[in-house]
């Protein structure tokens, strides 16, 4: 009992962790405008992300762009576009995985045993989803925060960390807690499998001939 609910709560992190990856991929708050001059009143907040760039005007207009040209963008934008749609795509998969790992769960004569190969592949899949969700956006706030205090960056130039930090962020901890609840419940499902064929110990042996003349 307390396998099946330590199961449908790493789906339910798992799910929500993948669903957070999917949109801050999507997002485009990565970067948004810091407002440094003590300015009272902003009309324009500037926001970057991975595939485009907005502008929002007094919070009413937003015009948002497509970066132009995949060669003109720095290089760890790529990379981060390429770590966070392998781990888009990952969690997809490790979700998947977990749904048949419970449904097979439920469905199998054989128990823990039966099960163990889903968990697994959730489990693992679900902790490289989260390490890779946590390189881009840890990569991305660490610069923000550097140029923030760098008194060489120019005021209009710092940004802040946007909403799309904070969702990748929470994601990556769903999405680590999941992978950890689904190879703990491989270890004790591991653990259960080997229980079903325990070593015969030499007491239950039935003596060899012979061997009671020398006892």
């Amino acid at each position: 009992m307390a396998g099946c609910v330590l199961q449908i709560t790493g789906l339910i992190l798992g799910g929500v962790g993948m669903l957070g990856t999917l949109a801050a991929t999507a997002m485009p708050q990565w970067r948004v405008s810091a407002y440094v001059d003590g300015n009272i009143v902003v009309f324009e907040s500037v926001w970057e992300g991975l595939w485009m760039d907005c502008v929002s005007q007094l919070g009413i207009r937003l015009q948002c762009k497509l970066y132009d040209s995949l060669l003109a963008l720095p290089p760890p934008l790529d990379a981060f576009r390429a770590l966070m749609c392998l781990a888009a795509g990952l969690g997809v998969l490790a979700f998947l995985a977990a749904i048949a790992g419970v449904k097979y769960t439920h469905g199998s004569e054989d128990g823990p045993k039966g099960a163990s190969v889903f968990i697994l592949v959730a489990g693992v899949a679900f902790l490289l989803t989260g390490g890779l969700v946590l390189v881009p956006v840890s990569w991305t706030g660490g610069s923000i925060v550097r140029d923030f205090y760098d008194p060489e960056v120019p005021a209009p130039l710092k940004r802040e960390l946007g909403a799309a930090l904070y969702v990748g962020w929470a994601s990556s901890a769903l999405l680590l807690a999941a992978g950890a609840m689904y190879c703990h419940l491989w270890c004790w499902a591991d653990t259960a499998t080997k229980a079903m064929y325990p070593r015969l110990s030499r007491a239950r042996l039935p003596p060899a001939p012979g061997l009671h003349a020398y006892v």
